[in-house]
């Protein structure tokens, strides 16, 4: 027998098919890993890097605090949190205290309880009449088309479990948003895709249609992004298929440009006029702006327009410059807009200056991933944060860095059916709440060892930077070196 099976080699053929060939049948069946539904067999070489000993990665590979945009260790604490799994790490901080740019928060000696366990925020100025009570943690907008159906449906569905909120980027509101059945901020771009005529501009009849949906809570007016602030959008023909213009309003299999600016306002007046027109047609749901920082004087002429006029957005999205997209010009990503930090305690400033602070919730975006992360937003003004890539970490992303070819191993970011029919919703959906919640959770924690027993008393004061060795500064005197003060409009400002 022994010699037989070297007389017929095929019979070791045949032994290396069938365990493989079962193998493969076992992984196109399972729903607990993208990578292996899609490629059954290829996919273990991943798996196979990943679990190489840490010493031998150090050397041969990405160390974990390498990786960018985000490193080994950031995308590893999103896994584990979405998995519900282990999340501590072994022997102590990797980084290096002394260098500059080091941060930490200052712990108290005496840990307080949190009472507030789900920590929300409401969303309302005194002209709206729908006020929403959102969580400080929330899906930040990426649209159907450059999210697969099923990743939008997984995102949406674990925001309903998880009691959250997931913004439908400015794709429109697609079927897959609804079936999820989460609560949905609905934005609005210079394209009004879902609330356009034939000619590309806002139709006031298709928007209050669309926005009477109970699953839509507030509205989101999209100026800028972080990625690619002042930069418009194309849709190629070949990716407007019949189901993508009937969620935009467009024809189907045509060229839909969506332009750097609005046409429905041309200044910061007309778009508070804007924005009480869509608080009308909306029945009083909250409607926002979301902007990243460039020029800081348009934005203070839009607080006094706002004080004169007393008419306000209900809240004020702000996106960083470190904010992600699928696909950017690299001058855009890497040199126009400000830093979320900055930004941050920029409209803060702008906002107490001109009295409407208790009027405007300020919602931050810009790689807010941990609990600390949130944390450090809250202390400089934000009441709500954001998170694209967080969320997109929980469904399976693997920083593969193909957003934009179509071709995303892991189902999320691209319309071949091939790909997005490895992410299981069942299964993913569990995974988005799960990395809610216990980022929450860690922000409870973190917030308990500090002293702030709520929200109103993270103080930026209790954070700290090194700006160089030996020498450190608290967020409040790199942010806040001066208390904004009132004052008067400035003389040479024409009001309308």
């Amino acid at each position: 027998m022994f010699f037989s099976v070297f007389e017929r080699p095929y019979l070791w053929l045949l032994a290396l098919i069938v365990p493989l060939h079962l193998l493969y049948l076992r992984n196109i069946r399972q729903d607990k890993h993208s990578i292996l539904r899609n490629y059954p067999l290829v996919g273990y070489l991943r798996y196979f890097f990943e679990s190489i000993r840490p010493e031998l990665r150090q050397y041969f590979f990405e160390s974990d605090l390498d990786g960018k945009p985000f490193s080994r260790r950031q995308r590893s604490i999103v896994y584990q949190r979405a998995k519900n799994v282990r999340e501590t790490v072994p022997f102590g901080m990797q980084a290096n205290s002394q260098e500059p740019g080091f941060e930490w928060i200052a712990h108290t000696m005496f840990p307080v309880h949190v009472q507030q366990k789900d920590l929300r925020v409401t969303v309302g100025s005194s002209r709206c009449r729908q006020p929403y009570s959102a969580s400080i943690y929330n899906i930040s907008a990426m649209s159907y088309g450059s999210l697969s159906k099923t990743a939008v449906t997984a995102l949406s569905a674990g925001a309903k479990l998880g009691g959250f909120a997931h913004n439908t980027g400015e794709g429109g509101v697609s079927p897959f948003h609804i079936a999820g059945g989460g609560d949905l901020i609905w934005q609005v771009g210079t394209g009004y895709f879902g609330c356009r005529d034939k000619d590309g501009h806002f139709s006031e009849n298709l928007f209050q249609q669309q926005v009477a949906h109970p699953n839509i809570k507030m509205v989101e007016i999209k100026l800028s992004q972080g990625a690619k602030p002042g930069h418009g959008g194309i849709l190629p023909a070949a990716k407007n298929t019949p189901e993508i213009a009937a969620i935009r309003k467009v024809e189907p299999y045509t060229t839909v440009a969506s332009p750097p600016a609005h046409s429905a306002f041309s200044d910061q007046f007309t778009l508070l006029l804007f924005i009480d027109k869509l608080r009308v047609l909306s029945e009083g749901k909250p409607i926002g702006i979301k902007l990243c920082i460039g020029n800081k004087q348009e934005f203070e002429r839009l607080c006094q327009e706002m004080k004169h006029n007393q008419i306000f957005p209900d809240f004020i999205t702000i996106d960083g410059a470190e904010g992600g997209t699928g696909a950017a010009p690299l001058e855009f990503t890497d040199s126009l807009g400000m830093p979320l930090y900055d930004s941050l305690a920029f409209v803060q400033n702008m906002l107490q200056k001109y009295g409407l602070r208790d009027e405007i919730k300020l919602i931050a975006a810009g790689k807010i991933i941990t609990g600390v992360d949130i944390i450090k937003a809250i202390s400089l003004g934000a009441d709500i944060c954001y998170s694209a890539r967080g969320m997109m970490f929980a469904l399976g992303c693997i920083q593969a860095l193909q957003c934009d070819s179509g071709r995303c191993p892991v189902g999320i970011a691209t319309q071949d059916q091939n790909l997005y029919k490895g992410l299981h919703v069942a299964d993913k959906r569990v995974r988005v709440a799960n990395f809610h919640g216990n980022t929450i959770k860690s922000t409870i924690e973190v917030m308990e060892a500090c002293g702030f027993e709520s929200l109103g008393q993270i103080t930026p004061d209790k954070i700290f930077r090194r700006v160089e060795q030996g020498r450190n500064k608290s967020f409040q005197e790199l942010y806040f070196p001066k208390k904004a003060a009132p004052s008067q409009i400035s003389n040479n400002y024409v009001l309308n």
